[in-house]
Parts: structure tokens; sequence; C-alpha cells
């Protein structure tokens, strides 16, 4: 792929010299550009690192609403003060 994005070869080029077939190759760069400019894959990944990423990203996501969701409890706790037990 960074024969291709890199030093402009053509994909078809670049496809015959690594006998792959060219419309695997543009599936492949396009994937690459998307993830270069940080778009989310939406299909499963394919290698380990790539699943990594995007269970990293969910835990993130799902931490980020956590906290949001604490925030607002603390604001709707010091609202309403809790009278001493005693």
């Amino acid at each position: 792929m960074s024969r291709v994005v890199k030093y402009q070869r053509s994909t078809i080029e670049v496809a015959r010299a690594l006998e792959l077939d060219p419309s695997q190759l543009r599936k492949w760069i396009h994937q690459y550009k998307e993830e270069v400019s940080g778009v989310t894959p939406d299909n499963p990944a394919l290698i380990p690192e790539q699943r990594e990423i995007q269970s990293l990203r969910a835990q993130i996501k799902r931490l980020e609403m956590e906290k949001e969701i604490l925030k607002q409890a603390a604001v709707l706790m010091s609202e309403f003060p809790i009278k001493s037990l005693r």
C-alpha cells in the first residue's frame, strides 16, 4: 500500500508486482486511507492490532459515557443535601 500511496505507483502495477488481485489492493488502499484519516472501520478488523484498536476505542467510548453519568450524578447530589443520620 505504501508503494501506491507514497510513491504514486499505479494500483495495477503494484498488484502485478505483488501477484495480487487489483480490486483487493484497491480495497486495502481505501481502508488504509480511511484509517490514516482517523475514520474507524465499520467492518470487523482484519488483523489483531486492528481488533485491539477497535476494542480500545469502544472501551474509551464506554468510559467517557460513564464519566458523564458520574458528573451529572455529582451535580444532582450537590443540589439535594443529605440529612445527617443522627
